[in-house]
Parts: structure tokens; C-alpha cells; sequence
């Protein structure tokens, strides 16, 4: 199977198991919350999630320029990634961002609350050794977002689309942009002696 063929499989499970656990508790619109949502809202809620993923995207990049940590998160991702064509990044967060939405924002929310889905999302995040940690960080911060955006606006269409905008830009920028290693720590100077 290729790469392509994974990705989907991986977040089409994940959709559909927020479509079973919606439909499990009897809740057919996975998408909407009836109680806030408007047809205006569907209208006007993923340009919002563009505008909050834009957003998000400044802040990884000013991160990216001014954190040491964030350097390194950049060039392990790389590495992990390895080489991704366009078609590839565009599938990887299409997919995740549907399907992550539909089971954390759609289905887990409404039925776990605001904080467990953001701690299961962050816990899904987790990547192999201590150095992604502020990526973990960073997904329980934004399984919040995500999950405010839904609440406020009563449907899917902000959260799809801020996660969307963030995963596919930030992949573009992680597969393209090459940093400098860090500079090797100086070296400690020798202690002085003290005159008898």
C-alpha cells in the first residue's frame, strides 16, 4: 500500500469511528451541533478557520525563527518525514484534518467535554522520545482551539479548515525549508588561578 493509500486508511478509520460513536450515542449530524449551529454560520465558519490557521501558522514560524527547540522540532519532523511531494502533503492534511475533526471535535466532544477530547487529541500527538513534547504541547492547546471554534459556531467548518490550513502549510515549510544546524555549544573557559 502506498504512503497515500496509509494516510487515508489511518484517517478514514478515525472518521468513521467518530461516526459510529455519534451515531451510538443517536447523534446523526456529526458535523453540526444542532443547538448553535446556523445556516449563516456553515456559510461564514471555515473562513474563519483559514483566519485562525493563518494565524497559528505566524506563530509556528515566529516560534521556528526565535526558539532553539522549535528548530530542532522543525528539522526532526524532517527527518521523520522524509520526502513529501505536494500531492502527498496535500492528502496528509486533508485527511487528518477531516477525520481527526469528525472523531475529536465532532463525536468526543459532545460527549466527553471540552478538556478529555483535547487531552486525548494531545495524547494521539505524542512522538517518539522527549523532544516532541512541545508538539504534544502544542495539540492539547490546539484540541482546544479546535474545540472552542466548534462550540462557538456549531459546526465542523472552522476546525476543518484551521486544522487543514495549519497541517498543509507547516508541511510545505518542513519538507522545503532546510535550517542550519545549531551551532556547536562553546566551549567552557578554563578557571582562573589565584595568585599565592
Amino acid at each position: 500500500m502506498s504512503r497515500s493509500g496509509l494516510v487515508l486508511a489511518l484517517y478514514g478509520a478515525l472518521a468513521m469511528a467518530g461516526i459510529l460513536i455519534s451515531a451510538g450515542r443517536h447523534d446523526v449530524d456529526v458535523y453540526r451541533l444542532a443547538e448553535v449551529s446556523t445556516p449563516s454560520r456553515l456559510l461564514y465558519s471555515p473562513f474563519i478557520g483559514v483566519a485562525v490557521g493563518l494565524f497559528v501558522v505566524a506563530l509556528s514560524r515566529l516560534a521556528t525563527a526565535r526558539f532553539g527547540w522549535a528548530r530542532r522540532l522543525h528539522r526532526d519532523f524532517r527527518d521523520l518525514l522524509g520526502p513529501l511531494t505536494g500531492r502527498e502533503i496535500l492528502i496528509l492534511a486533508a485527511a487528518s484534518s477531516i477525520g481527526e475533526e469528525i472523531l475529536f471535535r465532532g463525536a468526543l466532544l459532545p460527549w466527553l467535554g471540552l478538556w478529555p477530547q483535547a487531552v486525548i487529541f494531545a495524547l494521539l500527538h505524542v512522538g517518539p522520545g522527549a523532544r516532541f513534547l512541545p508538539w504534544t504541547a502544542s495539540a492539547l492547546g490546539m484540541g482546544l482551539v479546535f474545540g472552542l471554534l466548534y462550540m462557538g459556531l456549531g459546526d465542523l467548518g472552522a476546525a476543518i479548515t484551521a486544522h487543514f490550513t495549519i497541517n498543509f502549510l507547516n508541511l510545505h515549510y518542513i519538507v522545503r525549508v532546510e535550517l542550519p544546524p545549531e551551532p556547536a555549544p562553546a566551549p567552557e573557559p578554563e578557571p582562573l588561578e589565584r595568585a599565592a
